[in-house]
Order: C-alpha cells, then structure tokens, then sequence
C-alpha cells in the first residue's frame, strides 16, 4: 500500500470515527477596559484523531485563540467545545487541570525553558503533577530526551544548548505524559530555516506515530508539512483544505 492510499484509508477510518476536537459556533470576547473584543466568531470545526492539521491566519486573526480553548488554557465564551470525549465548559478548574496534564502537550514559540535547570530536570517537571506519577520519573524524562535526539545533553543547561536543541527539550518535556495531542504555537518563530525543518520532521514522526497534532503557524511552509490547513480571518475559519504533505509529493 502506498503512503497515499494509506493516507486516504487513515481519512476514512477517521471520518467514520468521532472528533477528536469538536468546536460548534464558538466565540471568544474578551473584555478590554471598557469595550469587547470578540477573538473567535463562530468557529464550528472537527479534527480526527491522528490528523496533523496547520492552523494559518495573521496576527489577530484568532488562530492562537482557537489552539488556547483547545488545551483548555482557556474556556469559550459560548459556543460547545469537546476534546477527546470531554465538554471543556463543564469542567472545573482542577479537571481542566487534570485534562492538561494527562490529555495536551504544549510547545511554545519561547521556549519557555527555566535559565538554571538541566534538560533532564526541564523534562521531569510536569511529572510533579502526574496522577500516578511513574514508577521512574527520571528514567522516562531520559527517554522523551533520547527519543528527541539529546540523550548527550541531559545535563546540559538552556544556556549551554542551541534554539533548535531548546525546543527539542521543549518537546520531550511536552512528550513526558504521553500526551494524545500536541499543540504549538509558532514553534519554529525564533528558529533558522534549517532548524526550522529539523523541528518539522520531528513533528511529522510523533504524528506518524499516533499522536494528533496541531500547529499554529502563519508561515507557508511550515503548513506545507501537515496534511490539512485551516485558514482563520477575523476570527472565522474562511478556508479547510486537505493538502499533501512535505516529503509526500507535497511542497518541497
């Protein structure tokens, strides 16, 4: 079977599947001094299990938005939002917690790293919150690190590792969970092209392996590595598109 057809059969498969994510007419309005501003306006939008799906739009245009309700970082303003089964209005703020932490990985354009703690270290601390914590918290932080190419930098500080190698720690730290999707925001925003890439490979892999993904981008072409983008304006999502992937007789 061909890379195609298993793609197509993994579409199938999903559509016949409920949503993983599933967003019906949801708004966001926050409140600035004394006037509204409405971020979201109606997004109604599924995502599978398993998909890789970039999310496009300028500044403003509500796309970081959408991805913060979707690890329930935030909760709509009306409107239904589910992920993974779960109605994230409904929750408290300790189960919105609880979902983080078993359900989302998050990695961020900064890589929000702490300036005097080792990778390995880096890695291990959202196992604080892990409910039950495993059996060997540092031995499964070393494998997320080996598993992202810096099984030699364990001990190394932020300052002592390159930005793609920071992000790469970023990763494994939001790996440590065996999250079931991975959320990103402009992940590659402060890296060099090149970097760039090797970040995107990473993600097409974990993808390949089970994991949904979902990155929020305004680049081209790190959108053209994901094999569905959708395009926000003004709040709304104006264009959803399936795409070939890079590396799959997509852009190269």
């Amino acid at each position: 079977m061909s890379r195609r057809d298993s793609a197509a059969g993994t579409d199938r498969i999903a559509a016949a599947s409920p949503p993983f994510i599933s967003a019906r007419d949801v708004k966001k309005v926050y409140a600035v001094g004394e006037q509204s501003v409405t971020a979201l306006d109606g997004v109604s939008l599924d995502v599978a299990a398993g998909e890789f799906v970039a999310i496009m739009g300028s500044s403003g245009s509500g796309k970081s938005t959408f991805m913060n309700l979707a690890g329930a970082l935030d909760v709509p303003t009306s409107g239904t939002l589910s992920v993974d089964g779960l109605s994230l209005g409904t929750l408290s703020p300790d189960e919105l917690a609880h979902f983080r932490n078993r359900t989302v990985g998050f990695v961020f354009q900064q890589f929000n790293l702490l300036p005097r703690t080792t990778a390995l270290k880096q890695v291990m601390l959202p196992l604080v919150y892990a409910d039950p914590l495993p059996e060997d918290p540092e031995g499964l932080a070393r494998t997320k690190l080996e598993s992202v190419g810096l099984g030699g930098r364990l001990d190394h500080l932020p300052s002592q590792l390159s930005g793609g190698q920071q992000q790469r720690v970023a990763i494994a730290r939001a790996l440590v969970n065996n999250p079931k999707v991975l959320l990103a925001d402009e992940p590659t925003g402060a890296l060099d092209s090149k970097t760039s890439e090797d970040i995107m490979r990473l993600f097409a892999e974990l993808n390949r392996k089970g994991i949904t993904v979902l990155v929020v981008t305004h680049e081209a072409d790190i959108a053209s590595w994901a094999r569905r983008r959708v395009l926000f304006r003004d709040g709304r999502v104006i264009d959803d598109a399936r795409q070939s992937p890079h590396g799959e007789g997509g852009p190269s």
